[in-house]
């Protein structure tokens, strides 16, 4: 197998598509789509987004020291790629794509109800990094759709049908190749029962 040599770039992909909203007051709620995100730290539950300074929202979130990370699925494609390319400076985005929303226990920004996942997160840094500046955030609260809870109380993300970015487009998820830890799972012997 051949590879071509490409100059440094970031090629990791695919990467969450989310809607980040911010906004203290009914005037200032905005949307604002990132795929610039991810898991920092488990213990405590750490998060970022890297946002233009450039962008509307950035200074909202700066002033509001903290934001909310919605999920997006593929009911809200259209949605989620509207808040990317438009501008809440110009027009309310969520309303225009009827993104319905409740208000965060901790971080008074929406809750987008089309999303099965909204994560509130304070901010406790932002890292001026060059095109993008990092906000380092602690997750305050997590707010998940019961719809997809089973009997026995496990969330199922898939049931959603969760999107993901790469090389600018939106995919959906394919069906599950295994679960975390299935290379070294141990078979279970299976006793045959016996007639008799």
């Amino acid at each position: 197998m051949s590879k071509q040599s490409w100059k440094p770039g970031n090629m990791l992909y695919p990467l969450p598509s989310v809607i980040v909203t911010c906004g203290e007051t009914e005037e200032e709620y905005n949307g604002l789509t990132i795929a610039w995100t991810g898991t920092v730290c488990t213990n405590p539950p750490m998060t970022y987004i890297s946002v233009r300074p450039s962008r509307h929202s950035y200074n909202l979130i700066k002033k509001q020291g903290g934001f909310v990370i919605n999920l997006t699925t593929e009911e809200i494609t259209f949605a989620t790629d509207y808040c990317g390319v438009r501008s809440g400076k110009k027009e309310d985005k969520l309303s225009k794509m009827q993104l319905d929303y409740d208000i965060g226990d901790i971080i008074k920004a929406p809750l987008l109800k089309k999303s099965p996942v909204n994560i509130e997160c304070e901010t406790v840094e932002i890292k001026e990094l060059g095109s993008h500046h990092m906000f380092l955030a602690k997750v305050v609260k997590v707010h998940v759709d019961e719809q997809y809870m089973d009997e026995q109380n496990k969330f199922h993300l898939d049931q959603a049908k969760p999107i993901v970015y790469s090389h600018g487009q939106y995919f959906g998820l394919g069906h599950a190749l295994g679960k975390f830890g299935h290379s070294v799972q141990k078979k279970k012997n299976k006793k045959r029962r016996r007639n008799g």
